[in-house]
């Protein structure tokens, strides 16, 4: 049997190199689903995608959503953006996104996917740099409005943020999850891709029968 169309897009943490390597998927936690997906799915073979690009914020999402996302017609779109809307606003002086303009932004991209079954990720941190420690409300607040637009489109909810404080708290080493508190190591990456897997492989995840 056919499977659907999977779109992963984001910034550098769907990413991961896929531009630099033989593998379109590249190396992180798409390329762990699209591994994994057959042990729990084997009557399906899904068709993957990844269109994410280092560095992107909301707004650089937003300004290639219809050449690199709907164009592509995905029956499933993952979506995880926003740490880069904190971050550059402390690293590098950016004006802040406000979790109102986030929020709308946010649904923007998701107003057109109606018949699409939808995956947001939440963007995550576990600050390793004492400084991270000031990024908490602000990321704080977009991670509300992931959670928010996750319950108002139906969509499902991968809890990230969630997932590595308490893998962090588990081996008191947040270095072991996100090697620069942002970034995924490859056990971190493995712990991204088993809680999306979890969240779309149940019976009721995802149906072949909605390809368009």
């Amino acid at each position: 049997m056919t499977g659907p169309r999977v779109m992963f897009t984001g910034d550098s943490i769907t990413d991961c190199h896929r531009r630099e390597t033989d593998n379109p998927l590249g190396y992180g936690y798409p390329l762990l689903v699209a591994g994994q997906w057959g042990m729990r799915r084997p009557q399906e073979s899904p068709e993957w995608m990844n269109t994410g690009i280092s560095g992107d914020t909301l707004a650089g999402l937003g300004g290639r959503w219809r050449a690199d996302v709907l164009d592509a017609r995905p029956d499933v779109v993952s979506i995880l953006i926003g740490i880069n809307d904190t971050g550059y606003r402390f690293s590098f002086g950016h004006d802040e996104v406000s979790a109102d303009v986030f929020r709308a932004g946010y649904r923007r991209l998701l107003e057109p996917l109606a018949d699409v079954q939808l995956v947001l990720i939440e963007p995550f941190l576990l600050p390793v740099k004492e400084e991270q420690w000031t990024w908490r409300p602000d990321l704080d607040a977009k991670i509300q409005v992931v959670r928010e637009l996750a319950r108002e489109f139906g969509a499902r909810l991968v809890a990230a943020d969630g997932l590595f404080a308490e893998l962090a708290a588990g081996n008191k080493n947040p270095e072991h999850w996100l090697f620069d508190g942002v970034h995924p190591t490859p056990a971190g990456h493995a712990a991204l891709a088993d809680a999306w897997l979890r969240q779309l492989t149940s019976p009721s995840a995802v149906s072949t029968s909605v390809r368009r």
